[in-house]
């Protein structure tokens, strides 16, 4: 039956609004973050969150894969078998307590939110010189070592810089990889920022950067200084170590 001229009419302006009210919103997407922390008495305390799967959360937790060899004062400790407590040596020789370990799982082959590919990378034994790394190792997306490639060079000014790991993929000997099944990665913290010894490597420890406070609503701030207890704003963080290249810049020092 063919509608009358003025149903008609209506039926089509009805009919998209009726299909578009329909279509469902999407839900953010959530992961589970777990925090092995010092208290301020000594003791260690394990929690375990669910918060947002944004890059800013992710970066904290996904920097170095299991079995990652974390050089320590009491010699190489694999990351997953690291306690809060336990003093890691840095660049400058000296050896400072952790104070906070996180992980998470993720699967590199899946894409992550909005399609960010969190891809592994894999660095050959040798890689970098004698013992640089010691055995192959194998790096989380947020991981920064510091070393400062060719094509960097001319930004960094001649200084020592911290590069996403990424950045040294050749092909070769520095490899991307995304294996198909679930991967536990871990990230570390000391009092402050630093450069550590991980499999013969220097990579950088924790830090969610100068511009972190720019890249979170005021509503997500809470919700991810809740994973860090010993800070309560960002800028308990301190300063970078060395300067940090992303996003084709080298960030500025936080004073």
């Amino acid at each position: 039956m063919t509608l009358p001229v003025p149903l008609n009419r209506d039926a089509h302006r009805v009919a998209p609004a009726s299909s578009a009210a329909k279509v469902p919103q999407p839900k953010p997407q959530l992961r589970r973050y777990d925090v092995c922390r010092l208290s301020p008495d000594g003791t260690i305390a394990e929690t375990r969150h669910v918060a947002p799967a944004l890059p800013l959360f992710e970066d904290a937790f996904c920097a170095f894969s299991r079995g990652s060899l974390i050089e320590t004062d009491a010699g190489l400790v694999a990351v997953e078998d690291l306690l809060p407590g336990d003093r890691i040596v840095t660049s400058d020789g000296k050896a400072e307590p952790l104070v906070w370990k996180g992980s998470t799982t993720l699967v590199p082959g899946r894409p992550g939110p909005q399609g960010r590919k969190l891809h592994l990378t894999r660095i050959m034994t040798d890689s970098f010189g004698i013992q640089r790394p010691i055995s192959c190792l194998i790096a989380g997306p947020s991981a920064r070592l510091l070393h400062t490639p060719g094509h960097l060079r001319s930004l960094a000014g001649g200084q020592q810089i911290l590069s996403p790991v990424q950045a040294c993929i050749d092909g070769m000997n520095v490899v991307e990889t995304a294996p198909p099944t679930p991967v536990q990665l871990y990230h570390l913290c000391l009092a402050t920022h630093a450069v550590i010894r991980v499999g013969g490597l220097d990579f950088e420890t924790y830090h969610p950067g100068p511009n972190a406070g720019r890249m979170v609503s005021h509503a997500m701030r809470p919700v991810f200084l809740n994973l860090f207890p010993h800070v309560s704003q960002f800028c308990d963080f301190g300063a970078l170590r060395h300067p940090r290249a992303g996003d084709g810049q080298i960030h500025a020092v936080v004073t």
